[in-house]
């Protein structure tokens, strides 16, 4: 029975500085190179054959520091832009709460959380899941299908995107649904690909 297991990356220096982060390239904070190697031990049972990631270091680093605990370092490792975290444009780089006081609580609330609704210059969920479900669907269900276990580092927007699809979450319900950093999430499929079972690791 294949296994997909999806990991956020840890804890990044704008998270801690509550700013909104999106395409910019910025490190893992201690906490969150401490969250990957404890992702890493949680998946150290799983037989993985390979990894995709997005091409930003802080997912990168996350997936190096999982490898370490499971002893896989020479699994191939598959970088795509397709997992990259949704742009938000205008509002990257601002902090969270002084943008809520700017715009409004409900306002801000619809940009990180709705479906369909763009930031400023930026994506929605919608359109993340645009390009990371096709991404998912033939660059990645593949291997599911022959039966192999697969795992995924990216980010908190490109893996909800993807938890819709895998499992059929609405687009009134995603916006409740936060993937906390460095936990990993386990899918387990049957030989079809039905979805058998989802659990917090």
């Amino acid at each position: 029975m294949p296994q997909l297991a999806i990991v956020r990356h840890g804890q990044s220096v704008w998270n801690l500085e509550n700013r909104f982060t999106g395409e910019v390239d910025v490190d893992l904070t201690p906490l969150g190179r401490q969250e990957a190697i404890a992702a890493g031990k949680k998946l150290a049972h799983i037989p993985f054959s390979r990894c995709f990631t997005s091409i930003l270091k802080r997912a990168i680093e996350t997936l190096d520091l999982i490898l370490g605990q499971i002893h896989a370092k020479e699994l191939p490792v598959i970088r795509s832009k397709a997992l990259d975290e949704r742009n938000y444009g205008e509002l990257q780089g601002l902090d969270k709460a002084a943008t809520a006081k700017k715009y409004g609580d409900e306002q801000v609330a619809l940009w990180r959380r709705s479906y369909s609704v763009r930031p400023p210059g930026g994506e929605s969920l919608k359109d993340t899941a645009a390009r990371v479900i096709p991404y998912y669907t033939k660059e990645i269900e593949t291997y599911l299908k022959k039966g192999e276990h697969i795992l995924i580092v990216a980010h908190g927007n490109s893996l909800r995107a993807l938890m819709m699809h895998l499992e059929h979450i609405g687009e009134d319900t995603i916006a409740t649904v936060d993937l906390p950093t460095g936990t990993p999430r386990l899918y387990t499929f049957d030989g079809q690909l039905m979805l058998q079972n989802v659990v917090y690791l």
